[in-house]
């Protein structure tokens, strides 16, 4: 194999409960991205289209989470890299996640698998510290082993992977302005008063739960946050009515998709999903604001191989 098409999807993280260790793959919005083989070593970034995004390979989460990768192994050749964005850069549903992931995947591939999927989140952060500030696997993880994912620890890579009920939806909604991580991230608080920890914690356990048993009434008191939503929402346009909105036409959950501005609901039936994104979007257009929206399935397989040659 000397060439690699890869489609790697976007993902929601945090999932109101779970701060930097919840996330989950999306079905149907991602990045295409293909490499193939050189025969002079290093990397190189071709072409990135969707965005207007840097070929420097020092300064794209592609190019960085690469390089990672490669320092783990010794090749004889090189690797060019192209990419077709399909995730907005800012949006909150994994865009330098979905770049990242995808080509130390596809890399691997074209190494025979050498690195184990862990090794692949491990590179894959490295892409995500550049553009946060810091280092995170909530995004990275589910894209590259799908389904519904729990970072137990970033230290030594730990991820187990959750059950994700088959009748569960995403509906994501993004009004169309871009809210920068490392920006985001400058609102958390530092401190939590341990009460607030208390219910936190107690709100990731029952949601965790919710998942083995398919209970969607304690999924719905479970996907709360007690301690980033209340800061984060003041950066999102119409975040209270929209959550409003949701619920009332049925949403099992609604919170902030990773740093935002996307905001996610949960259903577990088609036609409450669409209600949702439908009074969502009609709420969006009365006031003028554009957006993106659309209702996913969960990705349980992740990163998916498009074409090889």
């Amino acid at each position: 194999m000397d060439s690699i098409k890869v489609f790697s999807p976007g993902s929601i993280t945090n999932l109101s409960c779970g701060y930097d260790i919840l996330g989950l793959c999306l079905q149907n919005r991602g990045d295409e991205i293909t490499v193939s083989k050189t025969n002079k070593k290093g990397i190189i970034i071709k072409s990135v289209e969707g965005y207007h995004l840097t070929k420097d390979i020092n300064k794209n989460v592609a190019g960085i989470a690469a390089q990672a990768l490669l320092k783990n192994i010794n090749v004889n050749y090189g690797f060019e890299i192209e990419i077709k964005k399909g995730i907005k850069p800012g949006s909150g549903i994994g865009s330098s996640a979905a770049s990242s992931a995808g080509t130390v995947f596809a890399i691997n591939q074209l190494l025979d698998s050498p690195f184990s999927h862990l090794d692949l989140i491990k590179s894959s952060m490295e892409g995500e510290r550049f553009v946060s500030g810091s280092y995170h696997a909530d995004n990275v993880a589910p894209i590259i082993i799908g389904g519904i994912t729990l970072v137990r620890s970033i230290e030594s890579i730990d991820v187990i992977k959750l059950p994700s009920p088959k009748s569960l939806e995403v509906i994501i909604v993004r009004p169309n302005i871009e809210i920068k991580t490392s920006d985001s991230r400058k609102v958390v608080k530092k401190k939590v008063k341990i009460e607030k920890m208390v219910q936190q914690s107690a709100n990731l356990g029952s949601f965790i739960s919710s998942l083995y048993t398919e209970d969607f009434d304690l999924m719905s008191k479970s996907v709360v946050d007690e301690i980033i939503e209340p800061d984060r929402s003041m950066l999102i346009p119409e975040f209270d009515n929209i959550k409003k909105i949701s619920k009332y036409s049925g949403a099992i959950a609604v919170g902030i998709s990773g740093s935002g501005p996307s905001i996610f609901s949960l259903s577990n039936n088609s036609s409450t999903s669409n209600k949702i994104l439908d009074n969502i979007t009609s709420h969006f257009e009365k006031l003028n604001i554009d957006y993106d929206g659309f209702v996913s399935k969960i990705n349980t397989t992740g990163i998916k191989i498009l074409e090889t040659k």
